[in-house]
């Protein structure tokens, strides 16, 4: 029986968040980290790299709690970004995105993207990037990290056979669209994974148990919800684990704020103490 961790999108926020609850659920006696397949969009790409190429947990959130926040980092402003959530849910007519974006819509805003003028570099970011993962190499183990072709909109799933340079397959997933340039690999420019789903657990198909830890599900749950109801009728038992009250309120509104680093780590290490007996269904039939 084989089972997928997929981690979810969600800005540094989402990484302190993460990493904090599968720090706490290993203390918990359940250690999700050796899942036979890794998934990771966006932050989840970052937090996926990390513990694949096996970085300790203490050590990852250590850094978190401990880490200053320096006078170069500030939140970016989201407005971009969430006026174009608005119209995908208006569109829809309802709070919130009820599907997927198309790919001609996700090649427009790829098309933005290109277009948009960044506070930092590529090859700044790209550097913020190697700075968090410890490991540069690609693990053994099966790490997969999704992207988007910002000319076609396509969806890229990155691996070891790729032959892409880790770090630059995890700053593609974390290219933030009107946000942080796109990056270049092999001629191509690529964006955010999260664009197309905060998660992409439909990936993770195949699978007997998936495990899906998702910083960001408020800003779209219902694309979450179809991928488990994909995932429950091909025979997978899913487990979704979102942030809790209190995790919310530690994440606050700007998942890209830095200054709330260590708080939204603190919660998600709380808030493992509870999230520990939401995954009693699933816990038989992990190998941990």
């Amino acid at each position: 029986m084989t089972y997928a961790l997929v981690l979810g999108g969600g800005g540094v926020t989402g990484i302190a968040w993460e990493t904090g609850l599968l720090s706490g659920l290993r203390d918990a006696g359940l250690d999700l980290t050796g899942a036979d397949l890794i998934l990771g969009t966006s932050a989840g790409s970052v937090v996926g790299t990390q513990v694949a190429t096996g970085v300790p947990l203490d050590e990852l959130y250590r850094r978190l709690v401990a880490s200053a926040v320096g006078p170069h980092e500030k939140p970016p402003d989201l407005g971009p970004l969430m006026q174009f959530f608005a119209a995908r849910a208006a569109e829809d007519g309802s709070t919130q995105p009820q599907s997927r974006p198309t790919p001609a819509v996700l090649a427009w805003i790829g098309g933005q993207a290109r277009a948009a003028s960044t506070k930092m570099s590529a090859a700044t970011r790209i550097k913020v990037i190697k700075d968090r993962l410890p490991v540069h190499d690609w693990p053994e183990r099966q790490l997969q990290i999704t992207a988007i072709d910002t000319a076609n909109g396509s969806l890229v799933v990155w691996e070891r056979a790729s032959g892409v340079p880790l770090p630059l397959a995890v700053a593609s997933s974390c290219a933030v669209p009107w946000i942080y340039p796109p990056v270049t690999i092999n001629g191509r420019r690529y964006m955010d994974g999260g664009v197309r789903s905060a998660t992409n657990a439909d990936l993770a198909a195949g699978h007997d148990v998936v495990l899906v830890v998702a910083p960001t599900a408020g800003l779209g749950s219902a694309v979450l919800d179809d991928e488990v109801a994909q995932l429950r009728a091909a025979g997978a038992r899913v487990a979704v684990i979102v942030p809790d009250g209190p995790a919310m309120e530690a994440i606050g509104p700007n998942p890209l704020d830095p200054a709330r680093r260590a708080a939204a780590a603190e919660a998600g290490l709380a808030q493992a103490r509870t999230a520990a007996g939401t995954l009693d269904e699933v816990r038989p039939h992990l190998t941990v």
